[in-house]
């Protein structure tokens, strides 16, 4: 990652009032993203060690089951964080070159609050809607 020198002001939050993806929203985003991953990668170490920290030899059949089912949901968490913490780690690239905030498809501005709400989104909100139509069709034709 590029070193950066932008030091934000206690409590800053982008507005639209400033320009678009100046080097404040940019290091706004930078650290939201690192804040994320980092509690997913600390959570995901926590899920790990809770999975070896459990006894295996588990009384009867059901009490068994029951702690397969929940070691596979925690699996699957753990999955879908791996999934997430590598779109984070993708966006972070696209901050660094320059193109984050703008939609992988149009060139538009994605928009404040969008990222803020997904700051991994790639795609402006008309372009999200097309896509996901598209999806949904795709899935209807099968």
């Amino acid at each position: 990652m590029t070193a950066n020198n932008v030091k934000l002001p206690k409590g800053y939050k982008p507005t639209a009032k400033e320009e678009y993806m100046n080097s404040r929203q940019i290091e706004y985003f930078r650290q939201k993203l690192i804040t994320w991953r980092d509690e997913l990668v600390e959570e995901s170490r926590e899920t790990i060690n809770n999975l070896q920290a459990e006894v295996r030899d588990v009384g009867d059949e059901a009490e068994r089951a029951t702690r397969e089912t929940e070691n596979s949901l925690e699996l699957r968490t753990r999955d879908r964080y791996r999934k997430l913490i590598n779109k984070i780690n993708k966006t972070l690239v696209r901050l660094d070159e320059g193109d984050y905030g703008y939609c992988e498809e149009t060139g538009e501005e994605i928009g404040l609050k969008r990222l803020e709400a997904r700051p991994i989104a790639t795609l402006c909100l008309d372009a999200q809607e097309r896509w996901e139509l598209r999806q949904k069709q795709m899935g209807d034709a099968r």
